[in-house]
């Protein structure tokens, strides 16, 4: 198994991948594909598919923002079991986290992660691959060190749409299991920034916003 980086929407890796992403995720979770020429060349998002064989079987994609000493997961693919793709993603996706948050001269802080919620939506299918399940998935993500924020979320629909997207949990894994509380500002400051190529915000999502603005803090809960 390789761990390989996309750059380019010309990589033979990425109509793999993207084509994958169509298969697991529902419509409004997938950005079009020349809209991804952009971010694939932006040295800030990492995207890495997991090649066994000629094939792409798993992918992450995630962010570090050096200025607040963060990381955000977009999404995380695993299209078959038995090859302990789980593991090998998280593994590789920290230790190239930790080497980021390194040479800023810092431990990484955390990372934040959208989880969906199975309990509120249940018609999510992920393309049939039972380790994609979102009640998994959770479970997984509980055990890495994710943690809820108390906040009723939605976010905008990746199709540009103006529709909000709910059913999901904003979550965090702190790199010091203790921590209780993020700052609200943060919190603010990093939705804002993830969100800001999508022109058409809905109402709901603006809401959101003004409600984190006017809070201090926001409690981690158990996920």
């Amino acid at each position: 198994m390789e761990y390989k980086r996309i750059t380019s929407i010309d990589d033979p890796n990425f109509k793999k991948l993207h084509d994958l992403m169509g298969q697991i995720f529902p419509p409004e979770e997938v950005l079009e594909y020349k809209l991804w020429k952009e971010p694939l060349e932006d040295p800030g998002i990492r995207v890495f598919v997991a090649v066994h064989g000629d094939k792409v079987v798993g992918a992450t994609e995630y962010r570090y923002y050096p200025d607040w000493n963060i990381a955000m997961t977009d999404f995380t693919i695993i299209s078959q079991h038995g090859l302990g793709l789980g593991r090998y993603l998280a593994q590789n996706r920290l230790k190239d986290l930790n080497q980021l948050a390194k040479e800023n001269g810092k431990v990484l802080f955390g990372m934040f992660a959208e989880i969906y919620d199975p309990y509120r939506v249940e018609h999510h299918e992920f393309g049939g691959v039972k380790v994609m399940d979102p009640y998994v998935r959770r479970e997984v993500l509980s055990h890495l060190g994710y943690k809820r924020l108390d906040l009723a979320y939605v976010h905008p629909s990746w199709e540009n749409s103006g529709e909000a997207v709910s059913g999901l949990d904003l979550c965090f894994m702190p790199s010091d299991e203790d921590l209780e509380v993020l700052p609200a500002p943060l919190v603010k400051e990093f939705l804002t920034t993830y969100y800001s190529v999508l022109s058409n915000k809905p109402q709901e999502w603006l809401d959101m916003i003004d409600t984190i603005a006017a809070r201090e803090t926001i409690e981690l809960l158990p996920l």
